[in-house]
């Protein structure tokens, strides 16, 4: 029986996508994808995102603005998510959070547009879909003074145990990426310390795609290698980490 999957986090309006998201939407719901949420970085990817969900009944949206780019976070840019978070096809805020490792944008303000997206949260009840990358201390800190009333999921961790356990305190979701299909990755033991309903799988498509095919292009269909690879670190069989990750996206987003 061919599991059921979710890519819980894609850009499926990124520019490598273009001329064949149609097709690469198909392989994924022919391959038992039956949810895909395409992530935005800004108000204008966010509108694009949201076009896409319109026309592929397996596709969501989100709303929000990325780190690297958390200067358009200013009074403009927040009302446009405002408002594109009223959309019916909008999931969840974000991709949000904080990045020190490339710091395309100055640390205060990446903090500054973060905590805009947690009050947003508040106000709209929607999810957030949070970045980090060498910030673990102080994305914790946000993570936990967001209280239970905001719910979210720390994407394609690559963190430590403590931002882990800031997640997990919160009542959040721990999503995993292609990251950990290769043989370099060295944080299995928190794979396993994720409860079985808070784990999420994704692709983070079209970067970081999973072995057998890394160096390729990712895509939504390749969520599968990262589910097997979720399965044999746990010690638990494909479909039952399929339908876990499945549900829980599917209750993240209230779909």
């Amino acid at each position: 029986m061919r599991p059921t999957l979710f890519d819980s986090h894609c850009h499926l309006t990124d520019e490598r996508f273009a001329g064949d998201v149609a097709a690469v939407i198909e392989r994924a719901v022919q391959g038992g994808v039956v949810g895909i949420v395409t992530v935005a970085s800004d108000p204008d990817d966010a509108e694009r995102a949201c076009e896409l969900a319109l026309r592929f009944p397996a596709v969501r949206a989100t709303a929000g603005i990325h780190p690297h780019v958390a200067e358009r976070g200013d009074a403009a840019g927040f009302t446009r998510i405002a408002e594109l978070a009223r959309r019916s096809e909008v999931v969840a805020l974000g991709e949000t959070g904080l990045d020190y490792h490339y710091e395309h944008a100055p640390r205060e303000v990446q903090c500054r547009a973060f905590e805009g997206h947690v009050q947003l949260a508040r106000a709209t009840g929607l999810p957030l879909v949070v970045h980090s990358r060498e910030a673990d201390e102080d994305t914790a800190a946000v993570v936990r003074e967001a209280g239970a009333e905001v719910r979210g999921v720390l994407h394609c961790f690559a963190g430590g145990r403590k931002l882990l356990e800031a997640g997990l305190d919160s009542g959040w979701y721990i999503s995993f990426a292609g990251l950990v299909s290769f043989r370099t990755y060295a944080d299995a033991e928190l794979v396993r310390a994720v409860p079985a309903d808070r784990l999420l799988a994704e692709t983070d498509s079209p970067y970081l795609a999973p072995v057998p095919h890394r160096g390729k292009r990712n895509e939504p269909a390749f969520v599968r290698f990262v589910v097997e690879t979720l399965a044999r670190i746990r010690g638990e069989p494909l479909e039952q980490v399929a339908a876990a990750t499945t549900r829980n996206a599917m209750r993240l987003y209230r779909l």
